[in-house]
Order: structure tokens, then sequence, then C-alpha cells
């Protein structure tokens, strides 16, 4: 508990042998990911879906548990049918989504952007913490293990220095995958806010590598790793503040982004696939086929009416006759929610389960 947030970069040179050795293959790894992303027609296909699975992931470490279907019925609008866990996770998206648009047009990410985000996470206004009382604990023995900084002063300075840190690459010449391990350590451990920081920081690790140029758009998401892995992951985390151990939570970090670029680019393979089978399906049999009938089939794996109206500019009459046409030969299926219907793709649902 005595360890206190230091300004960064520290006085400690995190990039050892071992930490070099490894970034290779994960570099390797991102960079196959962003060429595969590429290959998809329109970018909006895997933001919207991968974002969608990152929300989910991110907010089961922090037990905020909701299943697919609740999920993507949430996509859908229909508020009355929505729980409150699968509100939480639509948030998480959201705010991953802001916070891209933002380092897109701006190219930085200001402690402002950062209050931005958690309030669209958690739908409150508080800012940064003001008040002490904030401490971390065991979830087992319910013993306080970390006391983060207390006064809304050091609070503010600390945020100032990681912002400073985050932004600009003249401060100290660490690789950025480096940089990101230590930027979510000093975020988690400055801990800003009273709510959100775990999923605020899970956030700010993707809207990273993004400033750096290691990824188009955000679908590295590291939440699926944390979940398999999270004894290690708040062991390592704390194993900082007790031994600076810088060394093996680096490294924890660096295999994170590598098994999570691969497993991210398998799931867009068999997306581009499922594309590809749907594809032919769809030309050779219905003459109402179009590349933005298609696009708009993967876009998300649940869609109504009225999405496909809007996003292919035709008649509510000819979207539901599409949709119903393609549902009565079992392309598609269709479901009823109340007085609504709304319509699933069966192929990028069960590749998105599949690769859960």
């Amino acid at each position: 508990m005595s360890w206190k947030p230091l300004h960064l970069p520290y006085k400690e040179d995190p990039e050892t042998k071992k930490v070099l050795k490894n970034l290779s293959t994960a570099h390797r790894a991102l960079a196959e990911l962003k060429g595969v992303a590429q290959s998809i027609p329109r970018q909006e296909i895997l933001i919207n879906t991968l974002t969608f699975q990152e929300a989910k992931d991110s907010s089961e470490v922090e037990n905020i548990i909701t299943t697919h279907d609740e999920l993507y019925k949430s996509s859908l609008g229909f508020e009355e049918f929505i729980s409150p866990a699968a509100k939480e996770v639509e948030s998480y998206s959201l705010a991953l989504k802001h916070g891209f648009t933002i380092v897109s047009q701006r190219k930085i990410l200001s402690g402002n952007n950062i209050i931005e985000i958690q309030r669209i996470l958690e739908k409150n206004n508080s800012g940064f913490r003001k008040l002490p009382g904030t401490n971390l604990k065991n979830q087992q023995t319910g013993e306080v293990v970390y006391e983060p900084p207390q006064s809304a002063d050091e609070i503010q300075r600390l945020m100032q220095n990681l912002v400073e840190f985050m932004n600009n690459d003249e401060l100290i010449d660490y690789d950025p995958i480096v940089k990101m391990a230590i930027i979510h350590f000093q975020f988690e451990s400055i801990h800003p806010f009273y709510d959100g920081n775990g999923r605020t920081g899970r956030i700010i690790n993707i809207l990273y590598l993004v400033l750096q140029n290691l990824l188009d758009i955000p679908i590295l998401y590291l939440s699926r790793y944390i979940i398999k892995h999270k004894g290690d992951y708040y062991r390592f985390l704390q194993d900082v503040r007790d031994n600076n151990n810088w060394e093996s939570w680096i490294l924890f970090m660096i295999k994170a982004v590598e098994e999570t670029a691969i497993h991210t680019i398998d799931l867009i393979k068999d997306i581009k696939q499922d594309m590809m089978y749907m594809k032919n399906i769809l030309r050779d049999n219905y003459k109402f086929y179009s590349q933005e009938l298609l696009n708009h089939l993967f876009k998300m794996p649940y869609t109504k009416i009225e999405f496909l109206k809007n996003d292919l500019k035709i008649s509510r009459v000819t979207a539901s006759n599409y949709l119903n046409k393609l549902s009565d030969d079992n392309i598609i299926h269709k479901h009823k929610l109340g007085k609504s219907n709304y319509y699933i793709n069966p192929l990028l649902m069960n590749t998105l389960i599949k690769k859960q």
C-alpha cells in the first residue's frame, strides 16, 4: 500500500532484453492484423461487430454479464426489452466509438477527452475524483491491497502528466506497446474516477495503438485475454507496486497484444469467408442482390426493416420484402419481439460465438 504513482517517464528502463525479444512477434501480429482488416470492403463491419464483442468482454471483467442475444437486441433499439447489463455494454460500445472519433480527427487524447469517454460509459458528470476514500481491495479476502492518490490536486497533476506522456513521443523513446503497458498501469494506479476506471483504461489501450498507427481502426481488444488470465492481470499489476517488477507486467501485456491480434486475424478471416459464402448464394439466387445488401447483413448480426430501409435508401415495403424473402429461404432467421420483427444473420452470429 505504500507505493504511489510517480511522474512519467519512470527512471527504470522497462525495455529489458527479454521484453525487446518478445516485442518483434507482437509487432508482426499487429502488422498482419492491420493488413487483414484493410481487406474487408467496409471498415464499419469490423468496427461494429468487434466493438460489441469488446464491450461485452470488457464489461465481463467488471462482472457485468450479458448474453449475445441481449447484447444484439440492444442494438435494435427495443428499449423495453433491454436488460440493465446490456445497457451497460451498449454504453461501453458508444464510449469506445466516441474515443475512436476523437483520436481519428484530433490525433491526440486529452484529459478532457478521457473524461468524455468515462461520462458516456458511466452516464454521469462526476469527472476526476475530488473526495478521498477510494481504495482497491482483494476481491476474495476484502483486504485493502492498494490506496490510489486521494487528493484531487494530485490526481489532476498525475493525469496531466499521463496525458503528456501519451501524446508526446519526444518525451521518451519507448516502443509503443511498452508505452501502452506503462500507460495502462499508470492509469489504473491513479484510478482517477469514482467508477469505470477499468473499462476506461481498456478503451485507452486500443485508442493508443490507433494513435501510434499500429492499427487503422479499433479492433484489437485485450479484454478477452484479460478475462482468461484475470488472476495474472491483477497479480502482475500489484507486483509492480509491491516489488517494482516491470518486466513481468510488460511481458504480460505484450503477450496479450500478440495472442489477441492472432485471434482477431482468425476471426476476420472467418467473417470474410462467411461473406463470400453468402455473396455467392445471394448473387446466384436473388435479383435484388447488391454489395450494399451483403454489407448490411454483416454490419451487425441482428437487423430490422427500418435499418435496411435507411442503409440502402429503399422503401420500407422493399426492405420488408428483401428480409422476408431471405427469411423464407432460411438464409436469415426471422424473430418477433413484442409487435416488431427482427432478423438474425446466423453465419455471422455463429462465427462470433464460436470465436468468443
